[in-house]
């Protein structure tokens, strides 16, 4: 898998896919609602992209940023198969993925100088504090980061922080975030477990789901329509359950069957606990169905993705 995340018109978001998915993504676009593709990093990294440009009949305009808003270059390709070794280069971050096509380096106005947060000590900490345990729960992309930043702090017609200043903010303590696990050894993290346990129950026919939902009355009203037709149950953890779990705590989740009886819920129970645990996961569960299955200690190092 390429540690990329690829972005479609429709806004379909598609994380870590393969060289060969990639391919048939360039191949496919040239409809309409379906014209171009963009291609960030895993974890995604401000002004770093690539994305490509087509619609049928016509030729293929290829673009990249590089960071900074002078290193934006574009070329224009006639046929997919160039397209698609720049961008596959590009995703494996070879040294010269851009070699042999003739790029022009496009022209930007310089973005305007970014006014300082003008927050008391008191906001300036409160917000800070939120997008930091939003960055470390880790579901988070940065656009939504950005959003959060902007809305935090809002009261009536108050909006003390602008559109910019949240992405000014937000991108800075992601970066930072960033640097954090780049230096965590490279090895399974705990969070990294809990999706593999939960692909091996959706594998199984149950429908499982991370950080799903505001709270646990939402999670039950909505579950139902989240997974396939014929899920057997199911088993998910809501967003307040991940804030704690990236505060320190444990995880708690949810579960239960379809058709209402405590038989299945018991039995989805179980069916998630040694999941988690052959995932080598710490669970606290007494077998109740009316009970929730707490997954602690949990060392909650969630990388980015973005």
């Amino acid at each position: 898998m390429l540690a990329i995340t690829v972005e479609t018109e429709n806004g379909q978001r598609r994380p870590r896919v393969t060289a060969d998915q990639l391919a048939c993504l360039v191949r496919r676009i040239g409809g309409e609602g379906d014209r171009f593709l963009v291609v960030q990093r895993i974890p995604d990294l401000p002004g770093v992209f690539i994305q490509v440009w087509h619609e049928a009949g016509s030729g293929y305009t290829l673009q990249y940023r590089d960071g900074a808003h002078d290193r934006h270059f574009e070329t224009t390709l006639d046929e997919p198969e160039p397209v698609i070794a720049a961008m596959t280069g590009w995703a494996r971050e070879g040294e010269d993925w851009h070699a042999g096509l003739d790029w022009e380096r496009l022209d930007f106005e310089p973005p305007a100088p970014v006014p300082p947060l003008e927050l008391d000590a008191e906001d300036r900490g409160l917000l800070e504090a939120r997008v930091r345990e939003v960055i470390v729960a880790g579901y988070a992309t940065r656009s939504e980061l950005a959003e959060l930043a902007e809305d935090y702090l809002v009261t009536g017609d108050s909006r003390p922080v602008s559109p910019e200043q949240a992405r000014e903010l937000t991108d800075r303590m992601w970066l930072k975030r960033v640097a954090e696990q780049a230096a965590w050894a490279d090895e399974e993290t705990d969070p990294e477990r809990i999706t593999r346990a939960f692909a091996v129950l959706e594998e199984a026919g149950l429908t499982a789901r991370e950080h799903f939902t505001c709270c646990r009355s939402c999670g039950q009203s909505e579950i139902g329509g989240a997974g396939a037709p014929d899920a057997r149950g199911f088993v998910y953890f809501h967003s307040q359950s991940t804030d704690a779990a990236a505060g320190g705590h444990g995880l708690t989740l949810h579960y239960g069957g379809f058709d209402g009886s405590s038989e299945t819920t018991a039995s989805v129970g179980r069916e998630a606990v040694a999941a988690l645990e052959r995932c080598g996961l710490a669970v606290e569960w007494d077998g109740d169905p009316g009970q929730a299955i707490d997954v602690t200690p949990l060392d909650w190092r969630k990388r980015l993705v973005g």
